[in-house]
């Protein structure tokens, strides 16, 4: 919040950013923050101004463009082998100076992992990736198991961030060890070499960031900036209307004017590079059969639902594809329909006898989550589908019992992999939680997708797995939603379109507050 309260009168003035503080009110905080280790929307938010990758992009554009982070350049040296020379003079928020063996041990321990959570990460990422070497104090090399057509956009991931070796190593038990409390702990106490200091953090609450005077690149524009909790929308815009929050995330399109229509504030938004979904359960023994799941695809009008939730400001898709994924993006696959008559009809052949079907979803932790479930049901009912929505904040969607829930699927970086793959590959988490199968040839296709250096035949193959996506379905996107965020007018920000879902960055030339 900003600090304008040395007399009555002049809290009566217009904002002036005199300290540089502000307070960002957010519908969800994370309950940990470790880059390697979450995926999650509410931890996407957190970790871009504390931590660097070794490549970096201009964030300002939706094509990739990559810049030096961490490293000051890269090349291959074989085609399973990218060297790459280190940054000299970076210093980590607790003081030590990062070298290639920080930058090893951070690579590795994804690429290697042995921790659990860990390994699920390096699992649905970075597979193909088999270590990283030091070669001298500021070079190393990274090696993959076959030659990588992604090799900048895997290596500038979240995942890939650079922790210190010995501040980690040292917070349990043997200093000499990298234990699995290390991280644990880690993930309470981070420390990272970005513009902006983890100052304090209480899981779930709040996390305040503190410019780091260290830092390597361009001084941070902020002297702190506060992240609290707000669950509920209505609370988040009053404590914008009232001062005590600078920015609040997660507006729904109907709250919007709520905001627009106070002088002293304004909104910034984007149809989000992120799906929300529904899942279904292709194992749950009353839905096996793939013409019930189709029919509960075809049954929703998802145009209805982004004019009633988003006043038509949501993108809903014709597949599954985005236009951040550049080369590989396939408006003209036909995927996921509207047809309630086939839907009809496919129940009816499939035997439907109207026993229950279950949507689960959390309260709030979606926006306009809820609201989606609750007209889906009308859908539903509208085709013979006997439907209820199952209101619980925990996640089921390991659940054998789960039958289908609404999800989001955010683009983890750019490309169909980043996206689609990390949820759907083979082996990856709706497989490993019990809900998908694959097989060998969806496998097959999956691998000429995966690794073809050739960009035609990565999109014929992707649009090979999109078909078996629409006869076996798992899922259906429901749209890209819009989100948005308030701020008051003295507030310079808004989303940049290269960055993952939900970032706030308040690096320097990214966020600016008037008069400061």
């Amino acid at each position: 919040m900003f600090r304008l309260m040395l007399t009555t009168a002049l809290s009566a003035l217009p904002l002036i950013a005199a300290a540089q503080d502000i307070t960002v009110g957010a519908a969800n905080v994370t309950p940990y923050v470790d880059p390697g280790r979450d995926h999650s929307n509410v931890g996407s938010q957190f970790y871009y101004n504390s931590f660097d990758t070794l490549i970096d992009r201009d964030h300002t554009k939706l094509e990739p463009e990559w810049t030096p982070g961490l490293a000051t350049s890269w090349e291959l040296v074989e085609p399973t082998v990218m060297e790459l020379k280190l940054r000299e003079g970076v210093t980590f928020h607790n003081g030590d100076e990062m070298t290639a063996d920080d930058v090893v041990f951070s690579l590795n321990r994804m690429f290697q992992a042995t921790f659990p959570p860990y390994v699920v990460r390096a699992k649905d990422r970075f597979a193909n990736f088999t270590g990283a070497e030091k070669v001298d104090t500021h070079t190393i090399r990274i090696h993959v198991e076959r030659e990588e057509p992604l090799w900048e956009t895997l290596i500038s991931m979240q995942q890939a961030m650079i922790i210190p070796e010995a501040y980690t190593k040292a917070l349990t038990g043997d200093p000499e060890v990298a234990e699995d409390s290390d991280f644990e702990a880690f993930s309470l106490a981070p420390v990272g070499t970005g513009p902006y200091k983890i100052a304090s953090f209480q899981p779930g609450e709040k996390l305040v960031w503190e410019r780091f005077d260290g830092f390597w690149g361009q001084p941070a524009p902020l002297e702190r900036a506060t992240v609290v909790q707000i669950a509920e929308t209505a609370s988040r815009i009053t404590a914008l209307k009232t001062g005590e929050a600078d920015i609040v995330t997660n507006v729904a399109p109907d709250q919007l004017s709520l905001i627009d229509s106070d002088p002293t504030l304004k909104t910034e938004g984007s149809a989000t590079a992120l799906f929300h979904v529904m899942i279904m359960n292709q194992n749950h023994p009353k839905l096996q059969d793939p013409r019930i799941r189709q029919a509960l695809s075809l049954a929703i009008d998802r145009d209805a639902l982004n004019e009633a939730l988003w006043l038509g400001k949501a993108v809903v898709p014709s597949t599954h594809t985005m236009a951040e994924m550049g080369a590989l993006h396939q408006p003209d696959l036909e995927t996921f329909d509207y047809d309630p008559e086939r839907a009809k009809a496919l129940l009816q052949e499939a035997g439907y006898d109207g026993f229950e079907i279950t949507y689960d979803t959390a309260a709030t932790y979606y926006t306009n989550g809820l609201l989606a479930a609750q007209a889906i049901m009308e859908m539903w009912a509208a085709v013979g589908v006997n439907g209820r929505v199952n209101v619980q904040d925990q996640w089921s969607g390991g659940d054998a019992e789960m039958m289908t829930r609404n999800w989001s699927n955010p683009m983890y970086f750019a490309d169909p992999f980043g996206s689609f793959g990390v949820m759907w590959a083979p082996a990856g988490p709706s497989e490993s939680e019990g809900r998908f199968n694959t097989d060998a040839e969806y496998a097959e296709k999956w691998d000429r997708f995966r690794f073809s250096s050739d960009v035609e035949a990565r999109k014929a193959a992707y649009a090979e797995l999109m078909e078996e996506i629409r006869q076996d379905p798992p899922v259906l996107p429901l749209y890209r939603p819009f989100e948005s965020w308030g701020m008051q007018n003295a507030v310079n920000w808004a989303p940049l379109p290269g960055h993952i879902p939900y970032v706030l960055d308040f690096r320097a030339g990214s966020i600016s507050l008037a008069d400061s």
